[in-house]
């Protein structure tokens, strides 16, 4: 009976391995301490470095939580970078954690880019930054390459890094998650072997950290994985003292996950559904959805071998529908085929039917594919073989005729000697020469075109202030002109009704005195939109507020973002990114068909950075080519006024602008 129970732990077990590595993320066991020191470091530091690697930190901790918080703390913190190549190459490592359970393909290119910048700087912190990269590069490439890549790159490229540093905390953490991956695929021994050797290095200088709660808790799984319950509750004890004080750390749905193995080891499986009900508590509070998924699974497994048969198909029906763990398609199979199962074990054949076909589908559909993947590396390798050989070929040949003619040609070679410097002599003064003349040509066109560029600036300021000019001296005319007049006219009027209209007419008059004080505030209302009043008197923090408040409607939200806004910026920079914001927003809200917009304006020192993404459908980048649509050019315009660089990425998902400023481009 316990071997029938160790081996239904292993099915659950295969089935959820290749998600749950992804998702295992290390904070400090005292979290919201954790998070108070950093939110203190954000609001009391002067020095911006700390700042920034308190964003990144934060933005790493809210990833898998709150994904709006993670990416407004990772922008946060690579605008708070000072001069310092080491947080401007960890940025990139922060930005592939952001992208891991996201866009994997994002994430890998993010990692490369840390690797690429870290490995210029020889010290402990970017060796176990790179080393974490090159870990975390191969779980991002995992579904693609499979384990055997990723135990490469941790023994290869990730622990050698950090084994040079002797006993730190951080080769006890790559030694555990290297026992993780071997536990995964079943190499109990050697997993349990790095264990120990994480477990040496954790207890002695990190004995009280996460690191060593889930080694305890890997050690754990493994033994439950191998039946051996007993010692696996040995660690199940040990991580639980360390957890124990905490009991609002999102770390504690681990730790009764962990549990959860040790009690169905233990074919105790009324205190597994326990802990599993406690695991969820957590794991549905901290949005750890992968692991809400896991807890259900094995749910299933203990309530089918208890014959609650529609309870179970119930458990594994949310598991579809939530998707989370049936991303993975080998995961998605093995649920088919339990729901079949599950169906034939109720008596109904024709459901275990259907459910049987879908299994068959996907599982002949997973062999094809992977049948090609072999294929195509097969080719590729006899390929690579065949044009080696080749090359090997030709190069016998040449060395072969080489040595023929050097023979038959001594008697030529110091004449041939000398022909050849003299030749190369001329070649060399005709090219150094024509080398010359290009650069003479370049250093020309450069010049001709700074000065083009200076006289377009020229042109595109008189334009702008013109403009801008122009649009005040409306303003003011509509403002105290022409609505001073109306007002007069409406006084008037009122006056003129008291004493001479007639009582049976005073209603349609009103209506008459209520149209023309729309008029009016109509009037008004274009005024403001040609010269705001509250850029002029508040500044552009309070500007651009009061113009995302215009656009909000009921089925539109805005969420304005300011961090670090000068309110001393020249009048005419303030107007100039008044006005970018402005065409942003109206074509956000006039296209996009957006339900969210989010606007986040920053600046430091001299650079002022505006982003702006929304949920809408999307459009071509390349529409100002192809239509005569003034609003992007005219968009550009004032970026290039202002020295400053745009980035526009649209798809069917939305919309996302980055634009960036030099706020000393014009006094």
């Amino acid at each position: 009976m316990k071997l029938i129970t160790v081996r239904r732990l292993i099915l659950v077990f295969f089935i959820l391995f290749s998600s749950h590595l992804q998702s295992q993320q290390i904070v400090p066991l005292n979290e919201k301490k954790y998070i108070d020191s950093l939110q203190t470091i954000i609001e009391t530091k002067s020095d911006t470095n700390s700042k920034a690697t308190a964003y990144f930190l934060l933005s790493n901790h809210y990833r898998n939580i709150d994904s709006v918080a993670s990416k407004r703390y990772l922008l946060a913190g690579k605008t708070s970078i000072k001069n310092s190549s080491l947080l401007s190459a960890k940025y990139f490592y922060y930005e592939g954690q952001y992208y891991l359970e996201r866009n994997k393909d994002k994430a890998a290119t993010a990692y490369q880019k840390a690797i690429k910048e870290l490995s210029k700087l020889k010290t402990e912190e970017a060796d176990y930054f790179q080393a974490l990269s090159w870990y975390n590069y191969g779980v991002s490439q995992k579904n693609k390459e499979g384990y055997p890549f990723l135990v490469k790159i941790m023994l290869e490229k990730s622990i050698p890094l950090v084994e040079k540093y002797k006993e730190s905390k951080n080769l006890g953490f790559l030694y555990s998650q290297l026992a993780i991956i071997l536990t995964y695929n079943a190499e109990f021994q050697k997993a349990e072997n790095y264990n120990n050797k994480a477990l040496t290095i954790l207890e002695k200088v990190a004995p009280s950290t996460s690191e060593l709660f889930f080694a305890y808790l890997n050690m754990a799984s493994n033994f439950c994985y191998q039946a051996k319950g007993d010692e696996a509750g040995k660690f199940i004890q040990k991580a639980e003292k360390l957890i124990q004080p905490f009991p609002s750390s999102s770390l504690n749905s681990s730790f009764y996950y962990g549990k959860t193995l040790h009690f169905i080891t233990k074919q105790r499986n009324d205190e597994a559904l326990i802990a599993i009900n406690k695991g969820l508590i957590y794991a549905k509070k901290f949005n750890q959805n992968l692991l809400a998924q896991m807890f259900l699974f094995n749910k299933y497994d203990i309530l089918k071998k208890q014959k609650k048969f529609v309870e179970a198909k119930n458990v594994l029906e949310n598991i579809l529908t939530e998707k989370t763990l049936i991303i993975d398609a080998n995961n998605k199979k093995a649920v088919y085929k339990q729901l079949s199962g599950l169906a034939e074990e109720m008596g109904n054949p024709q459901e275990a039917l259907k459910w049987e076909k879908n299994y068959s589908s996907l599982n002949d559909s997973l062999n094809s594919e992977n049948i090609k993947l072999e294929i195509n590396k097969l080719e590729t390798k006899f390929n690579t073989a065949e044009k080696e050989r080749k090359i090997a070929h030709l190069d016998a040949e040449k060395a072969q005729k080489e040595l023929e003619i050097n023979k038959k040609n001594q008697y030529l070679w110091i004449l041939g000697l000398a022909s050849v410097f003299l030749i190369m002599l001329i070649i060399s003064i005709y090219l150094y020469n024509k080398k010359l003349e290009k650069q003479r040509k370049i250093n020309i066109e450069q010049k001709l075109k700074e000065i083009q560029q200076k006289e377009q600036l020229k042109i595109t300021k008189a334009i702008l202030e013109s403009e801008e000019k122009e649009r005040e001296r409306i303003a003011k005319d509509l403002h105290d002109g022409l609505g001073g007049m109306l007002t007069g006219i409406k006084i008037n009027l009122s006056v003129w009704s008291v004493n001479y209209l007639q009582e049976n007419n005073q209603e349609d008059f009103k209506k008459i005195l209520n149209q023309l004080d729309d008029s009016v505030n109509e009037l008004r209302h274009v005024a403001r939109n040609l010269m705001p009043e509250s850029l002029l008197n508040f500044g552009l923090e309070t500007a651009i507020n009061d113009l995302c408040e215009f656009y909000t409607r009921n089925d539109l939200e805005i969420d304005f973002q300011p961090i670090n806004i000068n309110k001393n910026l020249s009048l005419s920079v303030q107007i100039n990114i008044y006005r970018i914001l402005q065409e942003l927003l109206a074509n956000a809200v006039k296209h996009a068909q957006a339900a969210n917009i989010l606007l986040q304006c920053s600046q430091s020192d001299e650079n002022f950075m505006i982003t702006i993404e929304d949920d809408g459908k999307g459009f071509d980048k390349n529409i100002e080519k192809t239509t005569k649509s003034m609003g992007l050019r005219n968009l550009r315009n004032r970026v290039d006024y202002l020295n400053g660089k745009m980035e526009i990425n649209s798809d069917s998902d939305g919309t996302s602008i980055n634009i960036e400023l030099y706020t000393h481009a014009i006094s």
